[in-house]
Protein backbone atom coordinates (compact mmCIF):
# COMPACT_ATOMS: atom_id res chain seq x y z
CA UNK A 1 0.00 0.00 0.00
CA UNK A 2 1.35 3.76 -1.26
CA UNK A 3 1.50 6.79 1.13
CA UNK A 4 -0.95 7.76 -1.31
CA UNK A 5 -3.38 5.22 -0.50
CA UNK A 6 -3.20 5.33 3.62
CA UNK A 7 -3.72 9.24 3.86
CA UNK A 8 -7.20 9.22 2.38
CA UNK A 9 -8.10 6.77 5.08
CA UNK A 10 -6.65 7.86 7.78
CA UNK A 11 -7.88 11.43 6.76
CA UNK A 12 -11.77 9.65 5.84
CA UNK A 13 -11.39 7.74 10.06
CA UNK A 14 -10.76 11.63 11.39
CA UNK A 15 -13.41 12.53 9.66
CA UNK A 16 -15.70 10.31 10.91
CA UNK A 17 -14.59 10.46 14.82
CA UNK A 18 -14.99 13.99 14.17
CA UNK A 19 -18.59 13.74 12.83
CA UNK A 20 -19.53 11.75 15.83
CA UNK A 21 -20.91 13.39 19.42
CA UNK A 22 -18.71 11.98 22.16
CA UNK A 23 -20.60 14.33 24.33
CA UNK A 24 -22.75 12.85 27.10
CA UNK A 25 -26.80 12.63 25.75
CA UNK A 26 -28.61 15.40 27.99
CA UNK A 27 -30.98 13.55 30.25
CA UNK A 28 -34.34 13.48 29.48
CA UNK A 29 -37.00 16.00 30.56
CA UNK A 30 -39.29 15.14 33.73
CA UNK A 31 -42.79 14.65 33.50
CA UNK A 32 -43.46 18.09 34.78
CA UNK A 33 -41.15 19.43 32.24
CA UNK A 34 -42.55 18.27 29.06
CA UNK A 35 -46.12 18.12 29.82
CA UNK A 36 -45.35 22.36 30.97
CA UNK A 37 -43.20 22.30 26.41
CA UNK A 38 -46.77 20.92 25.39
CA UNK A 39 -48.91 23.11 27.60
CA UNK A 40 -47.00 26.00 25.92
CA UNK A 41 -47.45 24.32 22.29
CA UNK A 42 -50.85 24.34 23.12
CA UNK A 43 -51.02 28.04 24.35
CA UNK A 44 -48.94 29.26 20.68
CA UNK A 45 -51.72 27.42 18.90
CA UNK A 46 -54.25 30.16 19.96
CA UNK A 47 -51.52 33.07 19.44
CA UNK A 48 -51.67 32.38 15.91
CA UNK A 49 -55.30 31.29 15.53
CA UNK A 50 -57.04 34.36 17.67
CA UNK A 51 -60.34 32.85 16.94
CA UNK A 52 -60.18 29.97 19.29
CA UNK A 53 -60.66 32.54 22.10
CA UNK A 54 -63.72 33.03 20.88
CA UNK A 55 -65.39 30.63 22.87
CA UNK A 56 -64.19 31.91 26.00
CA UNK A 57 -65.30 35.02 25.53
CA UNK A 58 -68.24 36.01 23.02
CA UNK A 59 -70.25 33.14 24.36
CA UNK A 60 -69.81 33.87 28.23
CA UNK A 61 -71.21 37.06 27.25
CA UNK A 62 -74.27 36.24 25.99
CA UNK A 63 -75.25 33.47 28.00
CA UNK A 64 -74.96 35.45 30.61
CA UNK A 65 -76.96 38.35 29.00
CA UNK A 66 -79.47 36.15 27.37
CA UNK A 67 -80.29 33.95 30.34
CA UNK A 68 -80.27 37.11 32.94
CA UNK A 69 -83.02 39.04 31.00
CA UNK A 70 -85.04 36.52 29.36
CA UNK A 71 -85.57 34.47 32.58
CA UNK A 72 -85.48 36.45 35.56
CA UNK A 73 -88.36 38.70 35.47
CA UNK A 74 -90.40 35.81 34.98
CA UNK A 75 -88.56 33.31 37.42
CA UNK A 76 -86.98 35.74 40.04
CA UNK A 77 -89.33 39.22 39.90
CA UNK A 78 -86.36 41.37 37.97
CA UNK A 79 -83.11 40.66 36.63
CA UNK A 80 -81.22 41.73 38.90
CA UNK A 81 -82.43 38.92 41.43
CA UNK A 82 -82.45 36.11 39.23
CA UNK A 83 -78.68 36.86 38.28
CA UNK A 84 -77.46 36.39 42.21
CA UNK A 85 -78.62 32.59 41.60
CA UNK A 86 -78.04 32.11 37.45
CA UNK A 87 -74.42 33.45 37.06
CA UNK A 88 -72.58 30.86 39.30
CA UNK A 89 -74.58 28.10 37.35
CA UNK A 90 -74.06 29.68 33.88
CA UNK A 91 -70.47 30.20 34.80
CA UNK A 92 -70.29 25.87 35.74
CA UNK A 93 -72.44 25.55 32.16
CA UNK A 94 -70.19 27.82 30.36
CA UNK A 95 -66.82 26.43 31.50
CA UNK A 96 -68.49 22.69 30.84
CA UNK A 97 -69.21 23.18 27.48
CA UNK A 98 -65.85 24.93 26.72
CA UNK A 99 -64.13 21.30 27.71
CA UNK A 100 -65.68 20.14 24.59
CA UNK A 101 -62.69 21.74 22.67
CA UNK A 102 -60.61 19.65 24.47
CA UNK A 103 -61.60 15.98 21.93
CA UNK A 104 -61.59 18.38 19.03
CA UNK A 105 -58.51 20.06 19.27
CA UNK A 106 -56.68 16.72 20.14
CA UNK A 107 -58.34 14.82 17.41
CA UNK A 108 -57.25 17.72 15.42
CA UNK A 109 -53.94 16.79 15.40
CA UNK A 110 -54.28 13.09 15.40
CA UNK A 111 -56.00 13.74 12.10
CA UNK A 112 -52.78 15.74 10.84
CA UNK A 113 -50.39 12.94 11.89
CA UNK A 114 -48.57 15.28 14.55
CA UNK A 115 -49.27 12.72 17.16
CA UNK A 116 -47.32 9.77 15.68
CA UNK A 117 -44.06 11.91 16.13
CA UNK A 118 -45.37 12.61 19.92
CA UNK A 119 -45.20 8.87 20.54
CA UNK A 120 -41.71 8.40 18.83
CA UNK A 121 -40.40 10.63 22.15
CA UNK A 122 -38.57 9.43 24.78
CA UNK A 123 -40.75 12.11 27.29
CA UNK A 124 -43.26 10.77 30.25
CA UNK A 125 -46.04 9.42 27.99
CA UNK A 126 -48.85 11.30 29.45
CA UNK A 127 -47.45 14.45 29.07
CA UNK A 128 -48.72 15.04 25.49
CA UNK A 129 -52.34 14.90 27.14
CA UNK A 130 -51.38 16.53 30.31
CA UNK A 131 -49.97 19.45 28.73
CA UNK A 132 -53.09 20.34 26.43
CA UNK A 133 -54.80 19.86 29.73
CA UNK A 134 -53.09 22.69 31.18
CA UNK A 135 -53.30 24.64 28.77
CA UNK A 136 -57.28 24.21 28.39
CA UNK A 137 -57.07 25.16 32.24
CA UNK A 138 -56.01 28.47 31.42
CA UNK A 139 -58.96 28.72 28.56
CA UNK A 140 -61.71 27.67 30.94
CA UNK A 141 -59.77 30.75 33.54
CA UNK A 142 -60.18 32.91 30.98
CA UNK A 143 -63.85 32.41 30.35
CA UNK A 144 -64.77 32.30 33.94
CA UNK A 145 -63.07 35.84 34.44
CA UNK A 146 -65.06 36.76 31.66
CA UNK A 147 -68.52 35.53 33.33
CA UNK A 148 -67.96 37.25 36.51
CA UNK A 149 -67.08 40.81 35.07
CA UNK A 150 -70.07 40.89 32.70
CA UNK A 151 -72.26 39.48 35.70
CA UNK A 152 -69.78 42.37 38.33
CA UNK A 153 -71.40 44.72 35.80
CA UNK A 154 -74.66 43.74 35.38
CA UNK A 155 -74.85 44.06 39.76
CA UNK A 156 -73.94 40.48 40.60
CA UNK A 157 -72.56 40.70 44.50
CA UNK A 158 -71.26 37.69 45.77
CA UNK A 159 -71.95 37.33 50.07
CA UNK A 160 -68.56 35.19 49.95
CA UNK A 161 -66.20 38.34 48.88
CA UNK A 162 -63.26 37.50 46.49
CA UNK A 163 -62.29 34.54 48.08
CA UNK A 164 -65.25 33.06 48.09
CA UNK A 165 -65.48 33.29 43.92
CA UNK A 166 -61.81 32.40 43.91
CA UNK A 167 -62.59 29.29 45.53
CA UNK A 168 -65.72 28.31 43.10
CA UNK A 169 -63.59 29.04 40.42
CA UNK A 170 -61.06 26.67 41.45
CA UNK A 171 -63.38 23.99 42.13
CA UNK A 172 -64.50 24.52 38.91
CA UNK A 173 -61.79 23.98 37.52
CA UNK A 174 -60.86 20.57 38.99
CA UNK A 175 -63.99 19.56 37.73
CA UNK A 176 -63.17 20.77 34.49
CA UNK A 177 -59.72 19.31 34.11
CA UNK A 178 -61.34 15.88 35.00
CA UNK A 179 -63.93 16.51 33.00
CA UNK A 180 -61.80 17.16 29.81
CA UNK A 181 -60.24 13.31 30.59
CA UNK A 182 -63.72 12.33 29.12
CA UNK A 183 -63.38 14.24 25.89
CA UNK A 184 -59.99 13.07 25.47
CA UNK A 185 -60.95 9.99 25.35
CA UNK A 186 -64.12 10.57 23.06
CA UNK A 187 -61.38 12.33 20.42
CA UNK A 188 -58.77 9.74 20.47
CA UNK A 189 -61.79 7.15 19.59
CA UNK A 190 -63.89 8.76 17.05
CA UNK A 191 -62.70 10.01 13.93
CA UNK A 192 -63.11 13.79 12.98
CA UNK A 193 -63.61 16.84 15.18
CA UNK A 194 -67.23 16.52 14.23
CA UNK A 195 -68.14 13.30 15.30
CA UNK A 196 -66.47 14.97 19.01
CA UNK A 197 -68.56 17.87 18.71
CA UNK A 198 -71.89 15.64 18.39
CA UNK A 199 -71.10 13.36 21.15
CA UNK A 200 -70.24 15.75 23.34
CA UNK A 201 -73.26 17.77 23.35
CA UNK A 202 -75.55 14.88 23.58
CA UNK A 203 -73.95 13.78 27.01
CA UNK A 204 -73.40 17.66 27.93
CA UNK A 205 -76.71 18.93 26.82
CA UNK A 206 -79.32 16.59 29.33
CA UNK A 207 -76.58 17.42 32.24
CA UNK A 208 -76.60 21.16 32.07
CA UNK A 209 -80.19 21.55 31.14
CA UNK A 210 -81.37 18.57 33.74
CA UNK A 211 -80.18 20.64 36.77
CA UNK A 212 -80.17 23.15 38.98
CA UNK A 213 -78.70 25.94 37.13
CA UNK A 214 -81.83 27.62 35.90
CA UNK A 215 -84.87 26.50 38.52
CA UNK A 216 -85.23 24.98 41.77
CA UNK A 217 -85.74 21.36 41.14
CA UNK A 218 -88.75 21.21 43.16
CA UNK A 219 -90.94 22.78 40.69
CA UNK A 220 -89.65 19.97 38.64
CA UNK A 221 -91.58 16.13 38.43
CA UNK A 222 -90.37 13.28 40.58
CA UNK A 223 -88.34 11.68 38.03
CA UNK A 224 -86.79 15.06 36.67
CA UNK A 225 -85.78 15.50 40.72
CA UNK A 226 -84.24 12.17 40.70
CA UNK A 227 -81.72 12.89 37.86
CA UNK A 228 -81.23 16.19 39.18
CA UNK A 229 -80.55 15.33 42.14
CA UNK A 230 -77.59 12.84 41.32
CA UNK A 231 -76.36 14.93 38.24
CA UNK A 232 -72.42 16.03 38.95
CA UNK A 233 -73.48 19.59 37.54
CA UNK A 234 -76.26 19.90 39.90
CA UNK A 235 -73.98 19.48 42.84
CA UNK A 236 -71.46 21.69 41.06
CA UNK A 237 -73.82 24.75 40.66
CA UNK A 238 -75.15 24.31 44.07
CA UNK A 239 -71.23 24.41 45.76
CA UNK A 240 -70.20 27.41 43.43
CA UNK A 241 -73.51 28.78 44.70
CA UNK A 242 -72.78 28.53 48.24
CA UNK A 243 -69.23 29.81 47.92
CA UNK A 244 -69.87 32.75 46.00
CA UNK A 245 -72.44 33.39 48.72
CA UNK A 246 -70.75 32.96 51.78
CA UNK A 247 -73.73 29.74 52.17
CA UNK A 248 -71.49 26.49 51.61
CA UNK A 249 -73.16 23.02 52.16
CA UNK A 250 -69.89 20.78 52.76
CA UNK A 251 -71.93 17.92 51.02
CA UNK A 252 -72.09 19.39 47.72
CA UNK A 253 -67.94 20.31 47.22
CA UNK A 254 -67.49 16.73 48.80
CA UNK A 255 -69.45 15.07 45.63
CA UNK A 256 -67.84 17.41 43.25
CA UNK A 257 -64.39 16.05 44.65
CA UNK A 258 -66.08 12.94 44.11
CA UNK A 259 -66.89 13.11 40.60
CA UNK A 260 -64.07 14.79 39.57
CA UNK A 261 -61.63 12.19 41.02
CA UNK A 262 -64.05 8.93 39.67
CA UNK A 263 -63.73 10.89 35.89
CA UNK A 264 -59.67 10.72 36.22
CA UNK A 265 -59.70 7.19 37.56
CA UNK A 266 -61.84 5.60 34.90
CA UNK A 267 -60.98 8.29 31.78
CA UNK A 268 -57.36 8.80 32.25
CA UNK A 269 -56.43 5.25 31.58
CA UNK A 270 -58.56 4.45 28.95
CA UNK A 271 -57.61 8.19 27.23
CA UNK A 272 -53.97 6.58 27.44
CA UNK A 273 -54.81 3.34 26.36
CA UNK A 274 -56.45 4.99 23.33
CA UNK A 275 -53.64 6.80 23.02
CA UNK A 276 -50.55 4.35 22.78
CA UNK A 277 -52.68 2.08 20.56
CA UNK A 278 -51.94 2.67 16.82
CA UNK A 279 -54.90 4.03 14.62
Amino acid sequence: MTTTDVAPTIETAELRRAALNLRTRPAPPSALEASLVFAWRAMLKIKHVPMQLFDVTAFPIMFVLLYTYLFGGALAGSPREYLQQLLPGVLVMTVAWITIYTGQALNTDISKGVFDRFRSLQIWRPAVLVGMLLADAVRYTIGSLVVMAVGIALGFRPDGGPVGVVLAIALLLVFSFSLSWVWSAVGLKVQTPEAVMQMSMTILFPLTFASNIFVDPATMPGWVQAFVKVNPVSHLASAARGLMHDDLVTTDVLWVLGWSAALVAVFAPITMRLYNAER
